[in-house]
């Protein structure tokens, strides 16, 4: 029996303005949360506002390729 494709998959929001800061020498890293999304309800590329340890404020989250 051929297996069907399950609605939800496993995505990595990782924070944007950790990004953009990283051309600085001194890194202090990005920071990276896992979670899952609904492919049929969002098939376009999902953004979060989440708590960045390295930034030390709430900053949009968005996802990236695994």
């Amino acid at each position: 029996m051929a297996k069907r494709k399950d609605a939800r998959v496993t995505v990595i929001l990782e924070c944007t303005s950790c990004i953009r800061n990283s051309d600085k020498k001194v890194s202090t890293g990005i920071s990276r949360y896992i979670t899952q999304k609904n492919r049929h309800n969002t098939p376009s590329r999902l953004e979060l506002r989440k708590f960045c340890p390295f930034c030390y404020k709430h900053t949009i989250h968005g996802e990236i390729k695994k």
